[in-house]
C-alpha cells in the first residue's frame, strides 16, 4: 500500500514539475510574442505618424513630374504645330516680311492657309496662325465691341417665328481700323505670292475710301488682276460672283468633282483662277444683297470664290474664319480662346512692288500647256481608219482640246502672224498624233516654205541620227523652190489616184471600208503639212496654177481616200490663188487662229483679236462664232522636249522587222553630191543605152535628172551659161556617169576655160586611161580626123566650146573645124558618137551651128544655167522659150524627146 501511495505521489509530482516547466516556456513565448506586439505596435504607430509626410512628399513629386511632362508636352506639341504651320502655309504664304518674295506653289493643291500672326505659349516656341482662304472658305474681319464700321457677325435664331438678329461683335472704326487694313493686306499679298501669277483676281469694293483701302495693289489693274467697284455697286459684284459659281458647277465641276480643288488634284490642272472679293463696309444689306451673300458664303468656296469681310455683317458658318481684332492682338474662331499676336503690316513699297511684277508677268501672256499632257499613257494604240484625233493643248478649264481629220472635217488651215507659235503648234499636234498612231497608221509629208529648217529635225541628222518614224518626207528651205512644193502635190495626186482605183476595185468609197476589204494593203492616212503654203500659190505663172488645180483636187477628193492637208501661213489675206477659189477654201472647215490672225475665221469672228500668248481658237466649222473653242498650246517646239519622244518612238520602231527606212530630205540650201545619189549607184556597166546623170531633180523622190544616149539624132547636150562651176559641175556628173556604165568607151575631154581646168583634171581618175585630153589646137587637129566607130561608144566633152571658135574657124582639108563640129552633132549619136558641150551663151552656141536660122535639133537636150528663158526660144518647142528665171546654183533642163516642159535641176556638187 505504501509502496503505491509512494509511486502514485512521485508520478504527481514528476507531472506537475512537467507542468510548470512547460507554463514557464509557454509564459516566455508569450512575453515574447508580447514584445514583438508592442514593438509592432510602436512601428505601426511610427509608420502611420510618418505616412502624411511621405504622402504628401510623393504627391509634390509626382505633380512636379506630371508638370514637367506637361511642359514638355506642350513645347513638342508646340514645336510640332509649328512645323506644321510652317509646312502648311510654306513660302510666301508665311515667311516673315523681311526678304518676303513671291513663291508659287508647285502642287496643284494651292496653299489654302495664310499666316497673320503667332499665338505665344509660355515655355513653348511660338506657334503660327493661320487662316484658311483659298478652297477653304472666307474670312469676317470684326472688332470686340460693337460699333459702326468695325464688322459684326450675325447668327441666325431657329425660333418659330424664323427672325434674325444681329449680334455685334466690333469695336469703334478708330480703335481696329488700322489693325484690320493691314490684316486685309497681309491676306492679299501672301495669297497673290504663293498662287501661281495671273491665278488670284481681286475685286475691291470700298465705298468709304473709294478704294483706298486697296491702293498699294494698284498696279495689278493693268493686268486685269484687280478691279474696284464703285459706291452702288455692291449688289452687281455679288450677282456677278453668284453667276461665276453657277458657270464653275455647270459647265467645269459639271457633276464629276465636288470642287475645284478635288478637280486640280485628280488632273493636276488649276482650270480656274480664285476669285477674291474684298468687301471693306457700306450701307446695311438689302434682303437680296445678303440672300446673294449667304449664296456666296455657303458654296463659293468650292468654286473658288472667296470673301474678305470688313464692316458688313457676316453670319457665323463654319466656311466662315471670324477674325476678332483688338489693336495688335486677336482671336480666330478657328483657335478658340487662344489670342493671336498680330503680323506687322506688309511694307507699303512690297506690296507696290510685288503687284508690279506680278503684273508684268501675266502681261507677257500665260504660260504654255505642258506637252507631256498630250501624250497617252501608251503609244501606237489608236487605229487611223475611221479618222485622225488628238489633243493639240487644253480648254481654260483644264480639258484636252482634241482635233479630228476623217471624213469631216477632212483639212485645216493655221493662220497668224510670225511669232504666235505656228510651228510650235504644228509640233504639238504631230507629237499627239505620232504617239497615237503607229507609222502603219499614218505618214506625214511636211514642207517649209520659210527659209528656216524647222521641220529638218524630223528627219536623221549630223547632230541627232533619229527621225521620226511616221515622216516620209521633209522639205526645208524650199522658199525659191516652188517646184519642189509643185512635185509633192503631183505626188499626192498619183497616190490619190492610186487608192480610188483600188477602192473602184473592192467597190467602196471610203478609206475605212477599203481597209476593212483589203486588210493586207498598205493604207495609212497621209497628212501633208505645208509651212507659208503662199509661196507656192503665190503669182500667176503656170506652176502657181498648177499647183491650185492639184490642191482644189487633192482638198475636194482627198477626204475620201485619207489624204489630208494642213496649210499655214502668217497672212492668208494675200493668197490669191487661195481665196479666188471659194470652193477650195470651202474644204478647209477645221480652222486654227492663232492670236491676231486676220481672215482664218469669218468676218465677224473677232475671237483672235484678243487671244493671249500660247493660245489659239480652233474651230470646226468654217470659223463660225459659234463653233469657238480656246485652246492653251503647249511649248512642244523645244529640242529637249521634242527630242525625248521622237527618240522614244524611233526606238521602237527600229526594232521593227517592217520597220521604214528614214525619210527623203530635201533641203533647198544644200548641194546634192553624186556619190551618194541613189540612181549613181544602181549604175552598172555594160548599159546598151547609158544615161547621163546632170544633176538632182527636184522631186519627191531622190531621183537625178536623165539623159539617154540611144542611137538617135539629136543625142547630143549642149550645156548654156557663164556661171563655170556649174557649167563644170554638169559636165563632171555626166563624165563620171557615163564612165560607170561604159569603161571601155573613148572619151575626148577638151578643155578650152582656164577657170574649167581643175575640174577637168579631176576627171582623169575616173576616166578610162586611154582618155584623150585637148585644148584648143587640139580640138581643131581633132574635128577632121574623128570618124564615129559604132562598135565602140565615143563621148566628146568640150569645157568652154565657144572658146576654139577663132580656131574652128580656120579650113582644113576644104572644111572648117565648126563644118566638122556640126557633122558629128547631126550624125554622131546614130554611131555611138555624142557631144557634150559647154557653150558660154546661146549666141554663141547658135553661132556655132551655124547662124541664126540654121537647124537646132542636132541639140536634142540642154542645160540653161544664168540663161533668161527668151534666149532659148529657137531651142524650145513653143514660141517665145520656156518661163525662166536664173537662180543659184539651179538649172533648167530640157530633153526634145521626153519632155514636154523643162525641169528645174540641181548641179550636183564638183567633190567625188
Amino acid at each position: 500500500m505504501p509502496d503505491v501511495r509512494t509511486s502514485v505521489v512521485e508520478s504527481v509530482r514528476a507531472a506537475l514539475s512537467r507542468a510548470r516547466a512547460a507554463a514557464r516556456v509557454h509564459l516566455d513565448a508569450a512575453r515574447s510574442d508580447l514584445a514583438g506586439a508592442e514593438a509592432r505596435l510602436a512601428r505601426v504607430q511610427q509608420a502611420g505618424e510618418q505616412r502624411p509626410a511621405r504622402a504628401a512628399a510623393e504627391r509634390d513629386r509626382r505633380l512636379a513630374e506630371l508638370a514637367d511632362k506637361h511642359a514638355a508636352g506642350m513645347a513638342d506639341l508646340a514645336r510640332r504645330a509649328a512645323l506644321v504651320g510652317a509646312l502648311r502655309a510654306a513660302g510666301a504664304a508665311g515667311g516673315p516680311w523681311p526678304g518676303w518674295h513671291p513663291t508659287p506653289a508647285i502642287r496643284t493643291e494651292p496653299p489654302d492657309l495664310l499666316r497673320v500672326g503667332e499665338i505665344r505659349i509660355p515655355g513653348a516656341p511660338p506657334v503660327p496662325a493661320l487662316v484658311p482662304l483659298l478652297d477653304r472658305g472666307h474670312v469676317a474681319l470684326v472688332g470686340p465691341h460693337t460699333g459702326p464700321g468695325a464688322g459684326a457677325v450675325w447668327t441666325e435664331e431657329r425660333s418659330d417665328e424664323g427672325r434674325q438678329r444681329l449680334q455685334g461683335a466690333g469695336a469703334s472704326a478708330s480703335g481696329a481700323s488700322a489693325s484690320q487694313h493691314s490684316l486685309v493686306a497681309t491676306l492679299l499679298l501672301r495669297a497673290l505670292g504663293r498662287a501661281a501669277p495671273g491665278t488670284v483676281r481681286i475685286t475691291g469694293y470700298d465705298p468709304e475710301r473709294l478704294g483706298g483701302g486697296l491702293a498699294g495693289f494698284a498696279p495689278l489693274a493693268p493686268a486685269g488682276l484687280l478691279t474696284f467697284v464703285g459706291p452702288g455697286g455692291l449688289a452687281g459684284l455679288l450677282d456677278d460672283l453668284v453667276d461665276h459659281i453657277r458657270r464653275i458647277n455647270e459647265t467645269v465641276l459639271a457633276g464629276e468633282h465636288s470642287s475645284l480643288r478635288e478637280m486640280a488634284v485628280a488632273t493636276g490642272k488649276r482650270p480656274e483662277p480664285w476669285r477674291v472679293a474684298v468687301l471693306l463696309g457700306g450701307d446695311e444689306l438689302s434682303r437680296h444683297e445678303r440672300a446673294q451673300l449667304e449664296r456666296i458664303l455657303r458654296t463659293g468656296a468650292a468654286c473658288g470664290v472667296h470673301l474678305i469681310v470688313r464692316g458688313i455683317p457676316v453670319p457665323e458658318w463654319s466656311t466662315v474664319e471670324t477674325v476678332t481684332v483688338d489693336g495688335d492682338t486677336a482671336l480666330l474662331s478657328s483657335c478658340g480662346p487662344l489670342p493671336v499676336l498680330l503680323d506687322g503690316p506688309p511694307p507699303a513699297d512690297l506690296v507696290t512692288a510685288t503687284s508690279r511684277r506680278l503684273a508684268e508677268r501675266v502681261s507677257t501672256g500665260p504660260a504654255p500647256a505642258v506637252f507631256a499632257d498630250l501624250l497617252p499613257e501608251e503609244i501606237w494604240t489608236e487605229s487611223s481608219a475611221a479618222g485622225l484625233t488628238a489633243p493639240v493643248g487644253d480648254s481654260p478649264e483644264g480639258r484636252p482640246v482634241s482635233v479630228t481629220l476623217a471624213d469631216y472635217p477632212p483639212h485645216a488651215l493655221i493662220a497668224g502672224p510670225s511669232g504666235t507659235g505656228k510651228t510650235n503648234l504644228i509640233y504639238a499636234w504631230m507629237g499627239a498624233l505620232s504617239a497615237r498612231y503607229s507609222p502603219t497608221e499614218l505618214e506625214f509629208y511636211l514642207l517649209d516654205f520659210k527659209e528656216g529648217v524647222s521641220f529638218a529635225r524630223f528627219a536623221p541628222g549630223q547632230r541627232d541620227p533619229s527621225w521620226l518614224p511616221h515622216v516620209r518626207l521633209v522639205g526645208v528651205n524650199v522658199n525659191t523652190d516652188r517646184e519642189f512644193g509643185l512635185a509633192l502635190l503631183r505626188f499626192l495626186g498619183r497616190e490619190l489616184r492610186r487608192r480610188a482605183d483600188a477602192a473602184k476595185q473592192h467597190e467602196v468609197t471610203k478609206l475605212a471600208e477599203l481597209r476593212a476589204e483589203d486588210p493586207t494593203g498598205h493604207w495609212p492616212r497621209i497628212v501633208a503639212v505645208v509651212d507659208e503654203f503662199q509661196v507656192l500659190l503665190t503669182g500667176r505663172d503656170a506652176l502657181a496654177q498648177e499647183a491650185a488645180t492639184l490642191l482644189e483636187d487633192l482638198a475636194r477628193r482627198g477626204r475620201s481616200q485619207g489624204i489630208h492637208l494642213i496649210l499655214a501661213s502668217q497672212d492668208v489675206s494675200g493668197i490669191e490663188a487661195l481665196w479666188g477659189r471659194p470652193a477650195l477654201v470651202a474644204q478647209f472647215t477645221l480652222r486654227i487662229a492663232l492670236p491676231k490672225a486676220r481672215r482664218i475665221l469669218a468676218e465677224t469672228n473677232t475671237a483672235a483679236e484678243t487671244l493671249p500668248r500660247h493660245h489659239a481658237v480652233v474651230n470646226a466649222d468654217s470659223g463660225a462664232v459659234e463653233a469657238n473653242r480656246i485652246v492653251r498650246i503647249p511649248a512642244a517646239s523645244d529640242r529637249r522636249t521634242w527630242g525625248e519622244l521622237q527618240h522614244r518612238l524611233w526606238r521602237d520602231w527600229r526594232d521593227r522587222p517592217a520597220s521604214l527606212g528614214a525619210p527623203r530630205l530635201f533641203d533647198g540650201d544644200a548641194v546634192p553630191q553624186l556619190a551618194t545619189s541613189p540612181d549613181f549607184a544602181a549604175l552598172r556597166p555594160g548599159t546598151v543605152d547609158p544615161v547621163v546623170l546632170l544633176g538632182e531633180s527636184i522631186d519627191v523622190q531622190a531621183r537625178s535628172a536623165r539623159l539617154p544616149l540611144s542611137r538617135s539624132p539629136g543625142r547630143n547636150i549642149a550645156v548654156v551659161g557663164t556661171r563655170v562651176e556649174e557649167a563644170c559641175a554638169v559636165l563632171a556628173a555626166a563624165a563620171r556617169s557615163l564612165a560607170r556604165q561604159s569603161p571601155d568607151a573613148r572619151f575626148s575631154v577638151a578643155c578650152l576655160d582656164q577657170d574649167a581646168a581643175a575640174t577637168a583634171e579631176s576627171l582623169r581618175p575616173d576616166l578610162p586611161p586611154d582618155t584623150g585630153w585637148y585644148d584648143a589646137p587640139g580640138l581643131a587637129e581633132l574635128l577632121p580626123e574623128l570618124e564615129p566607130d559604132p562598135s565602140r561608144p565615143h563621148y566628146l566633152f568640150l569645157f568652154a566650146a565657144d572658146a576654139a571658135a577663132s580656131t574652128l574657124a580656120v579650113k582644113t582639108g576644104g572644111r572648117s573645124g565648126h563644118e566638122h563640129l556640126r557633122r558629128l552633132l547631126n550624125t554622131g549619136p546614130e554611131r555611138r558618137t555624142h557631144v557634150l558641150g559647154w557653150w558660154r551663151s546661146v549666141a554663141r552656141l547658135r553661132d556655132d551651128l551655124g547662124g541664126i536660122g540654121s537647124r537646132t535639133d542636132s541639140i536634142g537636150a540642154w542645160v540653161a544655167l544664168d540663161v533668161q528663158g527668151g534666149d532659148l526660144s529657137g531651142f524650145y518647142p513653143q514660141q517665145g522659150g520656156p518661163v525662166w528665171y536664173p537662180r543659184p546654183w539651179r538649172a533648167l533642163y530640157f530633153d526634145r524627146a521626153r519632155h514636154r516642159t523643162p525641169e528645174v535641176v540641181i548641179p550636183y556638187g564638183l567633190t567625188t
